[in-house]
């Protein structure tokens, strides 16, 4: 059985992240990189997304940590396969970097063929921050718990539908999920993007959606929305009035999670200090802030956590992606 992944406890990460602060010239003398190299992080996905908006917060803090020279390269298509394909074949020398998201777990399932492997193409970094759906419906539906939701869905097979933000996302998973693991028959009505599918949803053309709580929580607090639950398995700190769906499906816990990777091979010494430094830099009170613009939950693992992470996600949504019969277009 894949060990869950467990984040780091506070002493830890505090005891590391005060070596780091009292001692600036021996991080400096300990730098992997040769001087003057630049470094490039690339993001599979087009900018303005929340991929694209992390990978820039970390670029920019990393890059000031260790005065090195990044450069964001947005390399958009076919579910982020492109972007990670490009990280997979590029010299291990710590100069090129990946960012990415759920697709690094489920793109395996949910395409024929991949030109990389997510295991052994890359050398996993860090877990950087973790952004939870929430559950939401438009102001005037009937539901007002869960529970009535799945009431309503086995009563009435096939009736209740579900938008998400397209085929495969984390979006979609998380109603497929949901309808798994409780038994009851949901139609998923896919659109291009969270913006349309929210749309239809505060019209009522839609019922129910899993929507990202980045771009659905400022709706709910504008009353154009309402939500009744988390997916994440604890209550998130920036909405603590919404109880995890947890409390009424008992192991529901899906997140929208982003990554650092790098090419396989890249020199272990140089693997661990993207970890450790990840970490100072998700500390900072400026970074802090901008994570929390997005609603996203600072992780900051160690690399082997990271790689238990991706085999326990990967292990869950590759079983629900074969079981459901999921195809990327």
């Amino acid at each position: 059985m894949t060990e869950p992944f467990r984040p780091l406890d506070r002493r830890s990460v505090s005891l590391g992240l005060a070596a780091s602060l009292m001692a600036p010239g021996l991080a400096r003398a300990q730098q992997p990189w040769p001087q003057g190299r630049q470094i490039r992080l690339v993001v599979p996905f087009t900018p303005a997304g929340a991929t694209d908006v992390l990978g820039r917060i970390m670029a920019d803090k990393l890059g000031s940590l260790w005065g090195a020279s990044f450069v964001v390269e947005n390399k958009p298509g076919a579910g982020g396969n492109i972007g990670t394909d490009i990280v997979a074949k590029a010299a291990p020398d710590g100069t090129t970097m990946l960012i990415v998201s759920v697709g690094m777990a489920t793109n395996p399932y949910l395409y024929a063929s991949l030109s990389y492997d997510p295991v052994k193409d890359f050398e996993p970094a860090t877990l950087v921050a973790m952004v939870p759906n929430i559950l939401v419906m438009g102001k005037g539906s009937k539901f007002t718990s869960v529970k009535e939701i799945i009431d309503y869905a086995k009563a009435n097979p096939g009736k209740l539908t579900c938008a998400n933000s397209g085929v495969g996302t984390s979006i979609h998973l998380c109603g497929e999920l949901f309808a798994q693991m409780t038994g009851t028959k949901i139609v998923q009505v896919p659109y291009k993007g969270s913006g349309p599918a929210l749309v239809d949803l505060m019209s009522g053309q839609v019922d129910i959606m899993f929507d990202n709580i980045t771009s659905a929580l400022p709706k709910v607090r504008g009353g154009q929305l309402k939500a009744l639950a988390i997916t994440t398995a604890k209550p998130s700190q920036y909405a603590p009035e919404l109880q995890p769906v947890a409390a009424t499906v008992p192991g529901f816990d899906v997140s929208s999670w982003f990554s650092l990777f790098l090419p396989a091979r890249t020199p272990k010494e140089i693997v661990a200090r993207v970890a450790a430094d990840t970490r100072t830099a998700l500390a900072d009170p400026v970074v802090k802030e901008k994570l929390a613009a997005l609603a996203a939950e600072p992780v900051g693992s160690s690399p082997e956590e990271l790689a238990r992470f991706l085999a326990s996600e990967s292990q869950k949504f590759g079983k629900l992606i074969k079981e459901v019969g999921i195809k990327a277009e």
